[in-house]
């Protein structure tokens, strides 16, 4: 049932390919509404991600109250699983887990990342483009894709609410158009009762906040000759394996949308190549020199090994 149901929600994805054409400022502007309306708006809705592992239902809400956010995600199926936020306090809740507490400015957990970024960076390597108008979750939409002009990231298609400007479905499709993973509202609310739902989140007792030690600069012997345009690195870090005598060396790099590590590390044996791509997630390994150089994220197989061929060892 849920490979019928997986199939049926993904061909409607494929209905939607327009030409490229350059950025239109316009549908910019409508998806710098839909982020400010998701953190700005009372709402609560229930949606479904769908992958290709399977089909997980959540109920989202989200408050202001006294010029803070409150939000809860919560898991619909199976063990319970919790998040809240309160103003820049993000809390996790787990069966048989310790909870914990973290900075930041959203939940992003099961929720498209897209919506919370800023897409005044994003035009400079990515186009916007107006689809036209369908419904979602039975209500009225703007249909915009967002595709990387250089073609080495994945795409998204987004139904914006015209009313609220709130994300009704996100798709995120591959270079091929396939659809990788759908998010999709199937209910929606709005109005004080959300408020009356996180009243007592403001009084909630939350677990203490993680800190996180600080990092030194790391100076590495290798780098990464090519990356697609407008990524950066963002972290970087040197760590053994626990019970194994493995240094591994990492840099973690984004565009503000999707993200991905590389990762080195010697090794006398192995596969020369080997590529493992599930979802949105691609690992592309060889091994070059008695180094092992793993790119791990959401990036397509051909991006993730045109960035591990690119990198460049100093002579020792």
């Amino acid at each position: 049932m849920k490979q019928f149901w997986f199939a049926a929600c993904l061909v409607t994805g494929s209905l939607l390919t327009p030409s490229i054409a350059s950025a239109d400022p316009t549908s910019e502007a409508l998806l710098q509404g839909m982020g400010k309306a998701s953190q700005s708006l009372n709402y609560e809705m229930g949606f479904i991600n769908i992958t290709k592992q399977g089909i997980d239902s959540f109920r989202y809400r989200h408050a202001v109250s006294n010029q803070s956010s409150l939000a809860q995600l919560v898991l619909m199926d199976g063990p319970r699983r919790e998040i809240v936020q309160r103003g820049k306090d993000i809390s996790y809740f787990e069966t048989g887990l310790q909870p914990f507490t973290l900075d930041g400015d959203h939940i992003v957990d099961s929720l498209p990342s897209i919506v919370f970024s800023d897409f005044s960076q994003l035009s400079k390597y990515y186009d916007f483009i107006a689809v036209g108008r369908a419904r979602a979750a039975d209500r009225l939409s703007q249909v915009i894709r967002v595709v990387s002009r250089d073609g080495t990231r994945f795409s998204y298609v987004i139904w914006i609410d015209e009313q609220t400007k709130l994300p009704m479905r996100v798709d995120l499709l591959d270079r091929d158009g396939e659809t990788l993973e759908q998010f999709r509202v199937i209910s929606f609310d709005d109005g004080n009762q959300v408020i009356m739902a996180l009243a007592d989140l403001e009084k909630a007792n939350l677990p203490p906040v993680l800190s996180l030690p600080a990092s030194e600069p790391i100076k590495f012997g290798w780098q990464v000759k090519w990356l697609p345009a407008g990524v950066a690195e963002v972290a970087s870090s040197r760590r053994s394996l626990p019970n194994m005598p493995v240094t591994i060396e990492s840099r973690l790099y984004t565009d503000g949308l999707f993200s991905f590590s590389v990762n080195i590390s010697a090794t006398t044996n192995g596969p020369s190549e080997q590529l493992i791509r599930q979802g949105r997630r691609t690992v592309q390994t060889e091994v070059r020199n008695g180094n092992e150089i793993t790119v791990v994220g959401e990036l397509p197989p051909s991006t993730a090994k045109r960035i591990a061929e690119s990198i460049v060892f100093s002579a020792k």
